[in-house]
């Protein structure tokens, strides 16, 4: 079965030469979705409107993949700095709930001008 590549508009458009998604069988694999409004513009808000912008960015690539982050098996986040930790987990519960969670790693990393990256892979099998 071929890939299928994602792109909507709904969504912060790539910040690069890659697709906001991949559907390759039963899985969706989604680009780091950062900080940025669907017209490219981005959010240097708070942390906690970064991350929102970021969560619904991924939501939104999700939907025009035909799932939702219901159906995420793995969730990688990308911080600036570690302290934002309890924040985040407070606005993550927000998309993906607090009942079958997906294996989520939570890596601090040196971002230039924004707080928050964010990828994952989706199950829709």
């Amino acid at each position: 079965m071929p890939k299928r590549v994602i792109d909507t508009p709904e969504a912060a458009p790539p910040g690069g030469p890659y697709s906001q998604a991949v559907v390759a069988g039963d899985y969706v694999y989604l680009a780091g979705a950062c900080p940025v409004r669907p017209d490219g513009t981005w959010v240097r808000g708070s942390f906690a409107e970064q991350a929102r912008q970021a969560f619904t960015n991924l939501a939104k690539v999700a939907e025009a993949a035909g799932a939702d982050l219901s159906q995420a098996v793995r969730v990688g986040v990308y911080v600036s700095d570690f302290a934002h930790f309890p924040e985040l987990n407070e606005i993550y519960v927000e998309f993906f709930g607090t009942a079958n969670l997906p294996a989520r790693t939570t890596i601090p990393v040196a971002l230039s001008g924004f707080d928050i990256e964010i990828d994952a892979v989706l199950y829709t099998g």
